[in-house]
C-alpha cells in the first residue's frame, strides 16, 4: 500500500498509496492557525488510536482477517489511528471526501474481534473511462507480513474489473523504494520520476497496470 513517509521506505506490505507519498509532502489537518483546537486533535486522536492498539491482537495472520466494502462511517475510525499507523501526522493527507464519495470502491479489512487492521481507498474514475486508481493504503502495525497490503491490491483488482476497468494506476513519491519495488512485484509498471507532476519541485513516481 503506500503507506509511507517521506524519505523513510514502509516495509513492503505497508505499501499502498497513502496521499504523504501521493504528494510527496505531509499536510497539516485544517486547524493548523488554532493551536489549541489543533493540540485537542491530537490528544484526542492519540487516545483513540491507544484504544485501537489495546483491542488488537499481537500479531495477526492473513486467515483472521475479514475484508468488506467500506462505509462513509469507516473514516473516523480510520483517522484516529492513521497517525499512530505512521508513526507521524498524516491524517491532514487523507480528507473525508474520500470516504463519503468513493466509499463503494474502497475496502476495510478487520481481524475476527471487529477491530481495523488495514484499509484501501481507491475510487474508477468517472472521467477516464475504464480506469481504477488507488489513493491511500494502510495496514495495522500487528498485521505487517501478514500478506494484507497484497490481498487488498488484489480485492481491488477484481472489484475494479467485474465493473468494467481495464487498467488501474496509482503514483508515489521516489524516495519510497518499498512502494516502488511492491507495485513492481503486483505487475505495475514505474515510469518516472515525473519532473514537476504535482508542480514545479514535486516530482512523483507513476505506477501502471493492466486488469
Amino acid at each position: 500500500m503506500t503507506g509511507h513517509a517521506v524519505g523513510h521506505a514502509p516495509p513492503a506490505d505497508r505499501v499502498g498509496v497513502d496521499q504523504s507519498l501521493v504528494d510527496g509532502v505531509t499536510r497539516r489537518a485544517d486547524v493548523s492557525g488554532d493551536p489549541g483546537r489543533m493540540h485537542a486533535v491530537t490528544l484526542r486522536r492519540q487516545r483513540e488510536a491507544a484504544r485501537h492498539r489495546r483491542r488488537l491482537p499481537a500479531r495477526i495472520t492473513i486467515m483472521d482477517l475479514d475484508l468488506s466494502t467500506a462505509r462513509p462511517a469507516d473514516y473516523d475510525e480510520i483517522i484516529a489511528v492513521v497517525d499512530d499507523w505512521w508513526g507521524r501526522p498524516i491524517a491532514g493527507s487523507l480528507p473525508r471526501l474520500f470516504l463519503d464519495h468513493f466509499h463503494r470502491t474502497s475496502l476495510i479489512a478487520r481481524d475476527s474481534g471487529g477491530a481495523l487492521a488495514g484499509f484501501l481507498v481507491g475510487l474508477h474514475s468517472p472521467s477516464l473511462t475504464g480506469r481504477a486508481y488507488i489513493h491511500f493504503v494502510g495496514v495495522a502495525p500487528t498485521a505487517r507480513g501478514s500478506g494484507l497490503g497484497r490481498r487488498l491490491y488484489e480485492e481491488f483488482f477484481a472489484r475494479a474489473r467485474a465493473a468494467g476497468c481495464t487498467g488501474v494506476g496509482a503514483i508515489t513519491a521516489p524516495v519510497n523504494t518499498g512502494s516502488i519495488a511492491f507495485h513492481r512485484s503486483m505487475g505495475f509498471t514505474v515510469t518516472g520520476p515525473v519532473d514537476g507532476y504535482h508542480g514545479d519541485g514535486h516530482d512523483m513516481i507513476v505506477f501502471d497496470r493492466a486488469l
